[in-house]
């Protein structure tokens, strides 16, 4: 069999010592692809505006055949657009590239982000360097896969190690050599903060600040369901089941409740699940929405459109909310509110999330959060000092000494 031909993303007249400071002239891009059927992806444009075809290839077999989200193709393709700019400033071929990752991972840590949006003008954290060169790592895998670049070239990403040191214990009971596999290069990242739950206090707050029964819904939906923002947003009025029985509508699910349904938004609003569930609702949700539809109805623009969160004040009226809109909401009621921070609709959905572990586990917080694995859910577990100190006094309790027994 014949060696695959190498894949050159060089420029002309540069070389190695290009790495570190390449010119200005060649940079590849992302670009989002709308296909038929409200289906699209994120590929991968080259310095004169052409779809660089392993990143196309890559990127479409990661959207449509591992059936992941076009938000992951997105931010694949913009990782992917910046390793393969280095690599073509540096007069590199993607082979030499592999072999040189280190030099691209002194990059990533030395130069500000360029590209104007969350962290630009800062140095890239660990974490985030860490989820570049993962990305990069999949892409050789998936060219290597298709012998687009030479299969060898997975020993300069990974290193093969075997138990053979191990103690006896912790090795097989068959005592064969079981091989692992690291990756060469990633770096010693700092454990993330916990995430920001929002407090009761602070939800009430803006609760309060609201002067519109939609922006008030919007906040009792978000605090009773752990909904996403995207979620929500991308709601349609027949996703609502409100009734004590909606087998009329051919639901069998008893008692009011929504339908979280992953599908293609006119406003952007995204599920991020792949799967469509069921999200029961209280009777607080059931009761502000009746409000805010009396306030609707005077918005003649919003009669015919199905999207639940619409535009009544602002142009364009009627048109659904887009998540841009649901930001800046959040920002003015928290300033409006007097709060000391900026309260997100993601800190409301911690709350809820945490809510829920308290009062139904784990396994039931998993199911109206939407999570695949439970081990996304556990990071909404926010216990309260108060919670910490009761566990902490119950213990005491329950293991202190027999009466009359000295310690």
């Amino acid at each position: 069999m014949s060696a695959p031909a190498r894949t050159v993303v060089a420029v002309s007249g540069a070389g190695p010592s290009a790495a570190l400071a390449p010119p200005a002239d060649v940079a590849f891009r992302p670009l989002r692809v709308a296909l038929p059927g409200d289906q699209a992806y994120w590929t991968v444009l080259d310095g004169e505006y052409r779809v660089v075809e392993l990143a196309d290839r890559f990127l479409r077999d990661l959207r449509f055949g591992a059936d992941r989200s076009e938000s992951t193709t997105k931010a694949y393709a913009g990782e992917l657009a910046l390793f393969l700019s280095w690599a073509a400033r540096s007069g590199r071929e993607l082979e030499r590239a592999a072999v040189d990752l280190s030099r691209f991972v002194l990059l990533l840590r030395t130069t500000p982000i360029e590209r104007r949006g969350r962290g630009y003008g800062e140095v890239r954290s660990a974490g985030r360097i860490n989820h570049i060169l993962a990305v990069v790592r999949e892409f050789y895998k998936h060219a290597a896969a298709h012998r687009s670049v030479d299969p060898s070239v997975i020993a300069a990403l990974y290193e093969v190690g075997d138990d053979r040191f191990l103690p006896a214990e912790l090795r097989g009971e068959d005592g064969a050599l079981r091989y692992r596999v690291r990756p060469r290069h990633k770096l010693r990242a700092t454990r993330a903060a916990r995430p920001r739950v929002a407090r009761q206090e602070e939800w009430e707050a803006l609760l309060e600040a609201a002067t519109r029964w939609r922006d008030r819904f919007l906040l009792v939906l978000l605090w009773f369901s752990g909904l996403r923002i995207g979620e929500a947003l991308g709601l349609r009025r027949s996703d609502l089941h409100l009734m004590a029985s909606a087998s009329e509508l051919g639901c069998p699910v008893a008692g009011a409740h929504l339908h979280v349904v992953p599908r293609a938004n006119a406003n952007g609003a995204a599920a991020k699940s792949r799967r469509e569930r069921v999200v029961p609702l209280a009777h607080y949700v059931v009761s502000y929405y009746e409000l805010y539809l009396d306030e609707r109805e005077h918005c003649r623009a919003a009669l015919d459109c199905d999207f639940v969160f619409v535009n009544l004040f602002h142009a364009p009226l009627g048109a659904p909310m887009r998540p841009g809109r649901a930001s800046q909401l959040f920002r003015s009621l928290s300033a409006r509110a007097g709060l000391g921070r900026r309260v997100t609709p993601h800190m409301l959905r911690h709350a809820a999330g945490s809510a829920m572990m308290e009062a139904g586990g784990l396994d039931v917080a998993q199911a109206l959060l939407g999570h695949a694995s439970i081990s996304s859910t556990q990071i909404y577990l926010h216990p309260s000092p108060e919670r910490q100190r009761e566990a902490v006094e119950r213990i005491a309790r329950q293991r202190r000494p027999a009466a009359g027994r000295r310690l």
